[in-house]
Protein backbone atom coordinates (compact mmCIF):
# COMPACT_ATOMS: atom_id res chain seq x y z
CA UNK A 1 0.00 0.00 0.00
CA UNK A 2 1.79 3.30 -1.28
CA UNK A 3 1.85 6.67 1.43
CA UNK A 4 -1.69 7.81 0.01
CA UNK A 5 -3.55 4.29 0.28
CA UNK A 6 -2.48 4.38 3.78
CA UNK A 7 -2.94 7.90 4.78
CA UNK A 8 -6.44 7.36 3.57
CA UNK A 9 -7.19 4.46 5.62
CA UNK A 10 -6.19 5.97 8.80
CA UNK A 11 -8.05 9.11 7.70
CA UNK A 12 -11.14 7.00 7.31
CA UNK A 13 -10.92 5.33 10.84
CA UNK A 14 -10.92 8.52 12.70
CA UNK A 15 -12.61 10.94 10.60
CA UNK A 16 -12.39 15.02 11.82
CA UNK A 17 -14.03 17.89 11.10
CA UNK A 18 -12.14 20.34 8.62
CA UNK A 19 -12.89 24.02 7.85
CA UNK A 20 -12.14 25.31 4.47
CA UNK A 21 -12.06 29.02 4.33
CA UNK A 22 -10.95 29.14 0.81
CA UNK A 23 -13.29 26.97 -1.04
CA UNK A 24 -14.59 29.62 -3.54
CA UNK A 25 -11.52 28.26 -5.75
CA UNK A 26 -12.04 25.74 -8.58
CA UNK A 27 -8.96 23.28 -7.68
CA UNK A 28 -9.83 23.64 -3.93
CA UNK A 29 -13.61 23.03 -4.20
CA UNK A 30 -12.14 19.57 -6.49
CA UNK A 31 -10.43 18.68 -3.66
CA UNK A 32 -12.78 19.20 -1.39
CA UNK A 33 -15.42 17.22 -2.98
CA UNK A 34 -13.07 13.89 -3.72
CA UNK A 35 -12.32 14.20 0.41
CA UNK A 36 -16.24 14.31 0.71
CA UNK A 37 -17.22 11.67 -1.77
CA UNK A 38 -14.13 9.33 0.37
CA UNK A 39 -16.42 10.12 3.25
CA UNK A 40 -12.54 10.85 4.93
CA UNK A 41 -13.87 14.11 6.98
CA UNK A 42 -16.99 16.59 8.10
CA UNK A 43 -16.75 19.12 5.42
CA UNK A 44 -17.41 22.57 6.79
CA UNK A 45 -17.22 25.50 4.44
CA UNK A 46 -16.76 29.06 5.75
CA UNK A 47 -17.91 31.95 3.93
CA UNK A 48 -18.17 32.86 0.28
CA UNK A 49 -20.96 29.89 0.21
CA UNK A 50 -22.60 32.27 -3.22
CA UNK A 51 -19.56 31.80 -4.67
CA UNK A 52 -18.90 28.07 -3.55
CA UNK A 53 -22.27 27.18 -4.48
CA UNK A 54 -21.72 28.50 -7.99
CA UNK A 55 -18.66 26.58 -8.50
CA UNK A 56 -20.51 23.37 -7.07
CA UNK A 57 -23.25 23.92 -9.86
CA UNK A 58 -20.98 24.67 -12.48
CA UNK A 59 -18.73 21.79 -12.35
CA UNK A 60 -21.33 19.04 -11.18
CA UNK A 61 -20.40 18.89 -7.35
CA UNK A 62 -22.46 17.61 -5.09
CA UNK A 63 -22.73 19.96 -2.10
CA UNK A 64 -25.91 18.79 0.01
CA UNK A 65 -23.84 16.63 2.23
CA UNK A 66 -21.21 19.76 3.09
CA UNK A 67 -21.81 22.07 6.11
CA UNK A 68 -22.46 25.70 4.74
CA UNK A 69 -20.94 28.28 7.77
CA UNK A 70 -21.52 31.81 6.99
CA UNK A 71 -19.43 34.34 9.01
CA UNK A 72 -21.60 37.07 8.68
CA UNK A 73 -24.16 35.23 10.70
CA UNK A 74 -24.59 37.75 13.64
CA UNK A 75 -25.77 34.88 16.44
CA UNK A 76 -23.52 32.41 14.80
CA UNK A 77 -20.79 34.82 15.21
CA UNK A 78 -21.49 35.47 18.47
CA UNK A 79 -21.79 32.25 19.74
CA UNK A 80 -18.09 31.76 18.26
CA UNK A 81 -16.69 35.12 19.90
CA UNK A 82 -18.29 34.45 23.38
CA UNK A 83 -16.52 31.25 23.64
CA UNK A 84 -13.59 32.38 22.18
CA UNK A 85 -13.19 35.23 24.75
CA UNK A 86 -13.13 32.65 27.23
CA UNK A 87 -9.63 31.03 25.74
CA UNK A 88 -6.30 32.39 27.91
CA UNK A 89 -3.53 34.34 27.00
CA UNK A 90 -5.59 36.07 23.94
CA UNK A 91 -3.73 38.41 21.46
CA UNK A 92 -6.59 40.87 20.58
CA UNK A 93 -9.12 42.10 22.15
CA UNK A 94 -12.78 42.05 21.17
CA UNK A 95 -13.59 44.85 18.96
CA UNK A 96 -10.12 43.78 16.87
CA UNK A 97 -11.57 40.03 17.28
CA UNK A 98 -14.89 41.13 15.47
CA UNK A 99 -13.25 43.04 12.81
CA UNK A 100 -11.48 39.97 11.74
CA UNK A 101 -14.13 37.73 11.87
CA UNK A 102 -15.58 39.23 8.69
CA UNK A 103 -12.32 37.43 7.07
CA UNK A 104 -13.26 33.37 6.70
CA UNK A 105 -10.01 31.86 7.62
CA UNK A 106 -9.45 34.21 10.90
CA UNK A 107 -13.77 32.92 11.77
CA UNK A 108 -12.26 29.24 10.83
CA UNK A 109 -9.16 29.70 12.94
CA UNK A 110 -11.20 31.09 15.59
CA UNK A 111 -13.90 27.88 15.28
CA UNK A 112 -10.96 25.65 15.57
CA UNK A 113 -9.34 27.39 18.70
CA UNK A 114 -13.10 26.56 20.58
CA UNK A 115 -13.27 22.99 18.88
CA UNK A 116 -16.21 23.65 16.98
CA UNK A 117 -13.65 22.43 14.39
CA UNK A 118 -10.49 20.18 14.27
CA UNK A 119 -8.63 21.58 11.01
CA UNK A 120 -8.46 24.97 8.78
CA UNK A 121 -7.45 24.24 5.77
CA UNK A 122 -6.25 27.16 3.18
CA UNK A 123 -3.62 28.37 1.00
CA UNK A 124 -4.96 28.36 -2.18
CA UNK A 125 -5.57 32.42 -2.37
CA UNK A 126 -4.05 33.28 0.97
CA UNK A 127 -0.23 33.57 1.15
CA UNK A 128 1.77 31.22 3.54
CA UNK A 129 2.81 34.12 5.80
CA UNK A 130 -1.05 35.32 5.90
CA UNK A 131 -1.84 32.20 7.40
CA UNK A 132 0.94 31.44 9.64
CA UNK A 133 0.53 35.12 11.34
CA UNK A 134 -3.65 33.89 11.96
CA UNK A 135 -3.00 30.80 12.99
CA UNK A 136 -0.04 32.23 15.57
CA UNK A 137 -2.31 34.68 17.15
CA UNK A 138 -5.63 33.11 17.13
CA UNK A 139 -4.38 29.94 17.86
CA UNK A 140 -1.51 30.19 19.07
CA UNK A 141 1.64 28.16 19.35
CA UNK A 142 2.32 25.00 21.53
CA UNK A 143 3.31 25.02 24.94
CA UNK A 144 7.13 26.26 25.40
CA UNK A 145 7.88 26.17 21.53
CA UNK A 146 9.50 28.62 20.22
CA UNK A 147 8.83 28.76 16.35
CA UNK A 148 6.32 27.22 14.36
CA UNK A 149 7.50 25.70 11.04
CA UNK A 150 6.67 23.25 7.89
CA UNK A 151 7.60 19.88 6.30
CA UNK A 152 7.23 18.46 2.89
CA UNK A 153 6.77 15.10 1.76
CA UNK A 154 8.46 14.57 -1.09
CA UNK A 155 7.77 11.46 -3.92
CA UNK A 156 10.80 10.90 -6.15
CA UNK A 157 9.57 9.28 -9.86
CA UNK A 158 13.37 8.60 -10.78
CA UNK A 159 15.03 7.75 -7.46
CA UNK A 160 14.69 4.90 -4.47
CA UNK A 161 16.22 4.54 -1.69
CA UNK A 162 18.01 1.57 -0.02
CA UNK A 163 14.65 0.31 1.89
CA UNK A 164 12.77 0.48 -1.70
CA UNK A 165 11.19 3.87 -0.54
CA UNK A 166 11.08 6.37 -2.78
CA UNK A 167 9.53 9.11 -0.28
CA UNK A 168 11.73 11.55 2.03
CA UNK A 169 10.57 14.32 3.78
CA UNK A 170 11.65 17.83 4.11
CA UNK A 171 11.89 20.67 6.37
CA UNK A 172 11.58 23.61 6.67
CA UNK A 173 11.11 24.74 3.32
CA UNK A 174 8.34 27.25 3.76
CA UNK A 175 8.29 29.34 7.03
CA UNK A 176 11.50 29.81 9.11
CA UNK A 177 13.73 32.10 7.53
CA UNK A 178 17.40 31.81 9.48
CA UNK A 179 16.64 29.49 12.60
CA UNK A 180 19.12 29.85 15.67
CA UNK A 181 20.56 26.42 16.59
CA UNK A 182 18.10 26.37 19.43
CA UNK A 183 15.04 26.59 16.82
CA UNK A 184 17.00 24.19 14.72
CA UNK A 185 16.46 21.58 16.86
CA UNK A 186 12.77 22.72 17.61
CA UNK A 187 12.11 21.92 13.93
CA UNK A 188 13.81 18.86 13.65
CA UNK A 189 11.64 17.34 16.45
CA UNK A 190 8.75 18.15 15.74
CA UNK A 191 9.15 17.06 11.99
CA UNK A 192 9.79 13.53 13.34
CA UNK A 193 6.97 14.26 15.21
CA UNK A 194 4.77 15.64 12.07
CA UNK A 195 6.18 12.66 10.00
CA UNK A 196 5.60 9.73 12.43
CA UNK A 197 1.80 10.61 12.77
CA UNK A 198 1.63 10.77 9.13
CA UNK A 199 3.10 7.87 7.74
CA UNK A 200 4.09 5.76 10.90
CA UNK A 201 7.52 5.71 10.01
CA UNK A 202 10.17 5.64 12.72
CA UNK A 203 11.99 9.14 12.12
CA UNK A 204 15.66 8.86 10.72
CA UNK A 205 16.32 12.80 10.71
CA UNK A 206 19.67 14.39 9.37
CA UNK A 207 20.63 17.85 9.60
CA UNK A 208 22.19 19.26 6.76
CA UNK A 209 25.20 21.53 6.33
CA UNK A 210 28.10 21.74 3.74
CA UNK A 211 30.23 19.79 6.19
CA UNK A 212 29.79 16.18 7.33
CA UNK A 213 30.98 15.73 10.94
CA UNK A 214 33.18 18.12 11.03
CA UNK A 215 35.02 18.64 7.37
CA UNK A 216 34.06 22.33 6.77
CA UNK A 217 34.12 24.29 9.98
CA UNK A 218 32.52 28.27 10.64
CA UNK A 219 29.63 29.66 11.80
CA UNK A 220 26.90 27.98 9.73
CA UNK A 221 28.53 24.41 10.86
CA UNK A 222 28.55 25.38 14.25
CA UNK A 223 25.23 26.40 14.58
CA UNK A 224 24.30 22.75 12.72
CA UNK A 225 26.45 20.97 15.41
CA UNK A 226 24.91 22.71 18.35
CA UNK A 227 21.18 21.84 17.13
CA UNK A 228 21.71 18.24 16.86
CA UNK A 229 23.90 18.24 20.31
CA UNK A 230 20.20 20.36 21.83
CA UNK A 231 17.98 18.00 19.31
CA UNK A 232 19.66 15.08 21.11
CA UNK A 233 19.23 16.59 24.45
CA UNK A 234 15.66 17.25 24.65
CA UNK A 235 14.68 14.25 22.84
CA UNK A 236 17.34 11.45 23.20
CA UNK A 237 14.53 8.63 22.11
CA UNK A 238 14.29 9.91 18.31
CA UNK A 239 17.12 9.50 15.67
CA UNK A 240 18.39 12.71 15.45
CA UNK A 241 22.44 13.21 13.73
CA UNK A 242 24.48 15.34 11.68
CA UNK A 243 25.58 17.43 10.55
CA UNK A 244 25.97 15.78 7.40
CA UNK A 245 26.16 16.67 3.63
CA UNK A 246 22.95 15.43 1.25
CA UNK A 247 24.75 12.35 0.24
CA UNK A 248 26.16 11.23 3.66
CA UNK A 249 22.89 11.48 4.69
CA UNK A 250 20.60 9.28 2.18
CA UNK A 251 23.40 7.30 0.71
CA UNK A 252 25.46 4.53 2.83
CA UNK A 253 28.42 3.91 0.64
CA UNK A 254 29.12 7.49 0.73
CA UNK A 255 27.98 7.84 4.53
CA UNK A 256 30.65 4.46 5.19
CA UNK A 257 33.11 6.70 3.71
CA UNK A 258 32.58 10.19 5.06
CA UNK A 259 30.92 9.33 8.70
CA UNK A 260 33.85 7.36 10.29
CA UNK A 261 31.65 6.53 14.28
CA UNK A 262 28.41 4.61 14.53
CA UNK A 263 25.04 6.54 13.23
CA UNK A 264 21.29 4.91 12.50
CA UNK A 265 20.95 7.81 10.57
CA UNK A 266 23.99 8.70 8.16
CA UNK A 267 22.92 7.20 4.43
CA UNK A 268 19.61 6.27 6.05
CA UNK A 269 18.16 9.30 6.65
CA UNK A 270 14.18 9.56 5.79
CA UNK A 271 14.02 13.04 7.12
CA UNK A 272 15.78 15.77 5.98
CA UNK A 273 16.45 19.28 7.46
CA UNK A 274 17.91 22.46 5.76
CA UNK A 275 19.60 24.58 7.74
CA UNK A 276 18.14 27.56 6.90
CA UNK A 277 14.70 28.59 4.20
CA UNK A 278 17.26 29.91 1.47
CA UNK A 279 18.68 26.30 1.29
CA UNK A 280 14.91 24.42 2.04
CA UNK A 281 13.19 26.57 -0.53
CA UNK A 282 15.91 25.75 -3.36
CA UNK A 283 16.57 22.29 -2.24
CA UNK A 284 12.55 21.47 -2.78
CA UNK A 285 12.38 23.15 -5.96
CA UNK A 286 15.16 21.65 -7.11
CA UNK A 287 13.81 18.37 -7.03
CA UNK A 288 10.37 19.15 -8.13
CA UNK A 289 11.50 20.51 -11.10
CA UNK A 290 14.38 18.66 -11.67
CA UNK A 291 13.43 15.00 -10.15
CA UNK A 292 9.86 15.88 -11.08
CA UNK A 293 8.83 14.99 -7.57
CA UNK A 294 5.53 15.70 -6.32
CA UNK A 295 6.02 17.48 -3.20
CA UNK A 296 3.04 17.28 -0.64
CA UNK A 297 3.04 20.13 1.56
CA UNK A 298 3.80 22.57 3.22
CA UNK A 299 2.26 21.41 6.53
CA UNK A 300 2.46 23.75 9.04
CA UNK A 301 3.26 22.53 12.61
CA UNK A 302 4.14 24.22 15.68
CA UNK A 303 0.60 25.38 16.28
CA UNK A 304 -2.12 24.32 19.35
CA UNK A 305 -3.98 22.76 17.04
CA UNK A 306 -3.10 21.75 13.15
CA UNK A 307 -3.48 24.50 10.54
CA UNK A 308 -2.84 23.44 7.17
CA UNK A 309 -1.48 26.01 4.12
CA UNK A 310 -0.81 24.70 0.78
CA UNK A 311 0.87 26.28 -2.10
CA UNK A 312 -1.13 28.10 -4.52
CA UNK A 313 0.27 26.43 -7.55
CA UNK A 314 -0.64 22.48 -6.45
CA UNK A 315 -2.56 20.48 -8.48
CA UNK A 316 -5.87 19.01 -7.18
CA UNK A 317 -4.02 15.58 -6.28
CA UNK A 318 -1.41 17.17 -4.02
CA UNK A 319 -4.53 19.27 -1.95
CA UNK A 320 -6.15 16.04 -1.92
CA UNK A 321 -2.88 14.24 -0.70
CA UNK A 322 -2.30 17.97 1.78
CA UNK A 323 -6.07 17.32 3.23
CA UNK A 324 -5.76 13.37 3.82
CA UNK A 325 -2.27 14.86 5.73
CA UNK A 326 -4.37 16.88 8.14
CA UNK A 327 -6.75 14.72 8.89
CA UNK A 328 -4.77 11.92 10.01
CA UNK A 329 -2.51 14.54 12.70
CA UNK A 330 -5.93 16.20 14.01
CA UNK A 331 -7.31 12.54 14.38
CA UNK A 332 -3.76 12.01 16.15
CA UNK A 333 -3.64 15.14 17.79
CA UNK A 334 -7.46 14.64 19.06
CA UNK A 335 -6.58 11.18 20.93
CA UNK A 336 -3.47 12.43 22.55
CA UNK A 337 -0.46 11.23 19.92
CA UNK A 338 2.04 13.34 19.00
Amino acid sequence: MDLIETVKAKAKANPVRVAFPEANDKKMVQAINEVAIGKYCDVVIVGHIDEVKSLCKENNIDDSKWEYIDNFDAEYGEKILTKYLKLPNLVYGEKSLRRRMSDALYFALMMEAIDEVDVTFAGITSATGDIIYAAQTIIGLENNLEVSSSVGIAKLPNYTFPDGNNLIAVGDCAVCTNPSASELASIAINTCETIRSVTGWEPKCALLSYSTDGSGSGELVEKVKTAVKLANERRPDLKIDGEFQLDAAIVPEIAAKKVKRPSEVAGNANILIFPDLNAGNIGVKLIQNFGGADAYGPLLQGFKKICSDCSRSAPVSELVGNILFSIVRAGDLKNGKK
